[in-house]
């Protein structure tokens, strides 16, 4: 099932604008020069200048102290030189992409982006980006991720003295953790709104916390200010085990006890929260995880079907199910592309890890029942449906595999640095000049 592939490390859901700066190959226009050769390929000047300027775009973005213009031109040909390293050695010992398999993925990249096949390539153009030239770095990427995961993972090792303290620090965390029924006052704040609208927004909030402050019911208040989908509710967002809420949801009410209020509003990316504890339950067993029974309808975005089409698509199936049309099931079994069409698209019981995170993220926001709208994965656009939750018993020798693929994940990043580093070593580069 195409669904339960642990997730590529392959982003097929890039942002455009990390195919700008690259995508093109390197051919030396008028007035350009090499930068660097790498085995076979060259880097051309004009590329350090354009990966120089997206990685002072993505500081500026993040707020950070703006290098100096030398130092980022160094990173930009590390970058650039790793790259030519990469691709090369994937050139010669990758599988090889197909044309139809790199259709997929580039109709998957247009809605990441919900852009038609059209639109695509006029954003490209419009870019200065050949489309031809994108597809084929594309592929270059995909091979580098297949010889990558390959590589690398055969570099990791994870002990038996590992897995027991990962386990060990598991055990410690759901103890204190346990599972909250929490509720909020949510005065959103837009991204990127101007100062004097995050200052009117902070004043709501502030209003608002004085008037529970003062003995007003937290409920009352959350129905009138508000702006979340549980404001009917008095804003209760329902009880859910500690580490499927935000992190900074947890830390703000650590230590409070039921029917308390956190002392000071929460400020995060979708705005300022006023958080109250209605309910806690105690730390859930290591060896119980939580299950979902689903199913989903999928269509897969191609030169004969956008986008576009295929969301305008499953909303109307969605709208048809739900006013009692026709049924998930028989929906699913006429038009889902997915392996699970003659089953109804049931995907049968999974736990945590089990899908990859776009979907599972969707799923676990539904209510036992719920439809989603449609929701964008790498493998296409989706209907889902949570048909059952319920909670079973994991084997220790079941437990002890999760915690080792968990290990594996966070020693990842390491052996990757050092694979690249051996390549590096091992590869022909001769930097010829450097940009004044």
């Amino acid at each position: 099932m195409m669904l339960r592939l642990a997730p590529s490390l392959l982003a097929v859901t890039l942002a455009l604008a990390a195919f700008q700066a690259s995508a093109q190959k390197p051919t030396l226009q008028p007035g350009d020069y090499i930068a660097a050769v790498v085995n076979q390929d060259v880097v051309a000047a004009s590329e350090v200048i354009q990966r120089t300027e997206r990685l002072r775009a993505e500081a500026r973005q993040r707020g950070e102290v703006m290098p100096e213009t030398a130092g980022l031109r160094k990173q930009a040909l590390e970058a650039l030189i790793e790259d030519r390293v990469l691709v090369t050695y994937a050139r010669e010992n990758g599988s090889r992409v197909d044309e139809a398999e790199l259709d997929r993925v580039v109709a998957n990249v247009a809605a990441q982006n919900k852009l038609t096949m059209d639109q695509l390539r006029e954003r490209l153009k419009a870019d200065g980006t050949d489309y031809k030239s994108f597809r084929e770095n594309l592929r270059d990427q995909m091979m580098t991720e297949r010889v990558r995961e390959r590589e690398v993972q055969g570099r990791i090792k994870v002990t038996d003295a590992e897995i027991d303290a990962y386990l060990d620090k598991k055990r410690a965390d759901l103890a204190a953790g346990g599972a909250i029924n929490l509720a909020q006052v949510l005065v959103p704040v837009p991204e990127g709104a101007p100062e004097s609208v995050v200052a009117e927004r902070r004043a709501r909030a502030e209003a608002a916390m004085a008037r529970i402050k003062s003995g007003e019911d937290f409920a009352k208040v959350a129905r009138e200010v508000s702006e979340d989908s549980n404001k009917a509710k008095g804003g209760e967002i329902g009880l859910r085990p500690a580490d499927r809420l935000p992190d900074v949801f947890v830390q703000a009410v650590k230590g409070l006890k039921t029917g308390e209020v956190a002392p000071e509003m929460l400020r995060s990316g979708a705005g300022f929260h006023i958080l109250k504890v209605i309910e806690r339950q105690g730390g859930a067993s290591l060896t119980q995880s939580l299950q979902t029974h689903a199913r989903h309808i999928l269509l897969r975005p191609s030169a004969q079907l956008s986008a576009e089409v295929a969301g305008r698509r499953l909303a109307e199936y969605k709208r048809q199910i739900e006013a009692g049309q026709v049924k998930f099931e028989d929906v699913a079994r006429q038009y889902s592309e997915d392996g699970s069409a003659p089953e109804g698209g049931d995907l049968g019981w999974m736990g945590a890890g089990g899908f990859v995170p776009e979907f599972e993220e969707a799923m676990n926001a539904l209510p036992l029942q719920g439809i989603s709208g449609p929701v964008v994965s790498r493998f296409g656009i989706h209907l889902i449906q949570v048909l059952e939750r319920r909670t079973v018993e994991i084997e220790m020798k079941q437990l002890r595999e999760q915690a080792r693929g968990a290990l594996r994940e966070q020693k990842y990043d390491e052996a990757y640095q050092e694979w690249v580093k051996d390549l590096r070593n091992k590869a022909f580069v001769e930097v010829r000049e450097w940009l004044d």
